[in-house]
């Protein structure tokens, strides 16, 4: 897997996910959607620490600088 998330990226993931888990556990979000932006939150957080995205590779979006 070639790296195709840029730092910025991979912080805004991280900041998202601990933003809706700290959500979700003082049930401010509950239910269904809570339960479902958790999980796309875990996804995301995932996602930052392989700097890796699956639906970046498919649609052929890069935010990872280019080496020179």
């Amino acid at each position: 897997m070639k790296k195709n998330l840029g730092n910025i990226d991979r912080m805004v993931r991280v900041l998202f996910a601990v933003i809706v888990s700290i959500l979700f556990f003082t049930n401010v979000i509950t239910g269904t959607l809570g339960i479902i932006l958790l999980i796309v939150g875990g996804v995301l957080l995932a996602t930052s620490f392989m700097n890796f995205c699956p639906l970046y590779a498919v649609l052929g979006i890069n935010s990872c600088p280019v080496k020179k």
